[in-house]
């Protein structure tokens, strides 16, 4: 993992275990998908995310696959009483977390509604705390989800849009992540896998198809030069 360091200090005071805060660039990015797929899409611009991990324990050999993403979650960096919670150490292992809340996995659809009608930016409530790639990804994409409001009527769509936002936003960010050019490149071809997936028999199957062989061949590209 990178040694990259924030330039500031968040509200919240990171354990003592944690040596790795690393601001990942998350830029906005534009839509791809049909427009009526979010009611407000961009309502927040997204800038960057504060990234944790405990020194030395980043694995990048987790596969994209659809899985639940494990020992990933977002913590409040300041109280939160809006949404549901969860104790943090139940989810993230080798922080020293104690008594730090976290959004319940389980609240991610609830936490786009929520913070989009309360107008609350991400990056001023979380910070994510993820130790291997499948969970980095997956933060990223739900990242994506939080500043890009839908009714999640089109969940194909929606998806889409998350992980490629994810994906750009990964290949932006490697070397701060400290991951290798051949790992990128097989995680692409899991999200082309994974995406072509979801749009199996779907009315909007070949579409759907032009705009993941465009965009991962901008992913690609964009490889080349980090």
């Amino acid at each position: 993992m990178n040694t990259a360091s924030l330039e500031g200090r968040a509200a919240f005071d990171y354990p003592r275990h944690v040596v790795q805060a690393v601001r990942l660039e998350t830029p906005t990015l534009p839509c791809w998908v049909p427009p009526a797929v979010f009611d407000a899409f961009e309502w927040c611009s997204s800038d960057w995310l504060t990234w944790t991990c405990p020194r030395g324990a980043f694995r990048d050999d987790t596969r994209i696959d659809g899985s639940d993403p494990e020992r990933m979650v977002f913590v409040f960096q300041t109280p939160c009483e809006f949404l549901p919670r969860e104790l943090a150490k139940v989810h993230a292992f080798g922080y020293g977390f104690e008594g730090e809340w976290a959004l319940a996995p389980y609240a991610i659809d609830e936490a786009t509604d929520e913070l989009f009608a309360r107008r609350v930016q991400p990056r001023s409530l979380l910070f994510l705390a993820a130790d291997n790639l499948n969970a980095l990804f997956w933060g990223l994409h739900d990242w994506a989800h939080f500043h890009n409001h839908g009714p999640f009527e089109e969940v194909a769509w929606t998806e889409l849009q998350c992980d490629l936002m994810a994906s750009h936003w990964l290949v932006a960010n490697q070397q701060r992540i400290g991951t290798s050019t051949q790992r990128l490149t097989v995680l692409i071809h899991e999200v082309d896998q994974l995406a072509s997936r979801r749009f199996a028999g779907h009315a909007g199957q070949a579409f759907a198809q032009r705009v993941i062989d465009e965009q991962l061949v901008v992913i690609r590209n964009a490889m080349s030069t980090h």
